[in-house]
């Protein structure tokens, strides 16, 4: 497999804040950036083809036309604004689902832009997103509309005005200490290094409902009992990692709550959230987890999906 980065093209706003995002990640990654298109010809709003009739042939010459058009503008752009990042651009007439799967197997990482909802934090995430993040085999990175690249660093001074020189917001990264996944946590700290940042890494818990006294008022002396030992637990899992990439800086979370909510507030000072998705051939519709599915619709930073077994 050729090391890279692929990112889907299609020209809208989401996928073009997407292919900037893969380029800084290319460059970061010192591989290159691989644009895919993936189109096949449809028939006009309110028409039905027949059976067996295939696509006008200056029909097909158009969209193909305008594919070429919207890579080499790609192409340019990306090219002015990251020099020396070397560019590869592949047209594959398949429907996008497929096209993306085949290309994520040739990827180290796959780039997918979403639309914001309705101008708030968080994802919309549509039908091709949600089967291409379940089903690929690499990582996959959802990036909305209007991400900027000055959005992934800390304000540089008190007036908060962003800059992309300033150093880095954290990554991110959930951890589940009854099951943890190597492939996350590596994948959280890889991104951290690279990116000279701080890793926050959260596990969250909360108390059997045995634990409750009288009335369902918490006991605080077992709660703050039960918590040192959430914290040591997650120093002794992480204890490895952080001898294996010493120049990381690492926060440790262990707040009582739910994941999810838990997850989607880190985001908002969030360089990158990192979560885990495992793989499923589930018989019926793409299966991503309650977790991941809620961090990909409200994450306010792009987030980084890691496939694990």
């Amino acid at each position: 497999m050729t090391r890279t980065v692929t990112v889907g093209l299609d020209g809208s706003p989401e996928s073009l804040a997407a292919a900037d995002w893969a380029a800084r990640e290319a460059l970061l990654r010192a591989v290159p950036l691989r644009l895919v298109h993936a189109w096949v010809w449809q028939p006009p709003y309110g028409s039905t083809p027949m059976a067996g009739v295939s696509a006008p042939e200056p029909v097909v010459e158009e969209q193909r036309l305008w594919a070429e058009s919207v890579q080499r503008k790609a192409e340019a752009d990306l090219s002015a604004r990251h020099p020396g990042l070397r560019i590869t651009t592949d047209r594959i007439s398949d429907p996008p689902v497929p096209a993306l799967l085949a290309a994520s197997a040739e990827s180290d990482l796959l780039v997918l832009g979403s639309r914001g909802l309705s101008g708030l934090a968080g994802f919309l995430l549509g039908s091709v997103g949600l089967a291409v993040v379940a089903g690929t085999e690499c990582p996959v990175v959802l990036v909305r509309a209007g991400e900027r690249a000055e959005d992934e660093h800390r304000p540089p001074d008190a007036a908060g005005i962003p800059s992309a020189t300033s150093p880095f917001r954290d990554v991110v990264v959930g951890l589940d200490l009854e099951h943890p996944v190597d492939a996350v946590t590596e994948f959280a700290f890889e991104a951290a290094a690279r990116r000279k940042a701080p890793l926050r890494v959260i596990h969250t818990w909360t108390l059997p409902p045995c634990y409750y006294g009288y009335g369902g008022a918490l006991d605080p002396t077992l709660a703050c009992e039960l918590g040192g030992q959430v914290r040591n637990a997650l120093g002794d899992t992480l204890r490895p990692w952080r001898e294996k990439f010493p120049a990381v800086a690492v926060t440790e979370q262990t707040p009582m709550g739910g994941a999810g909510p838990c997850m989607i507030d880190a985001s908002r000072s969030a360089s990158l959230v990192v979560v885990g998705r495992r793989h499923r051939r589930a018989p019926v519709g793409p299966h991503i987890g309650p977790v991941t599915h809620a961090v990909l619709h409200h994450s306010s930073a792009p987030v980084a999906v890691v496939p694990y077994s």
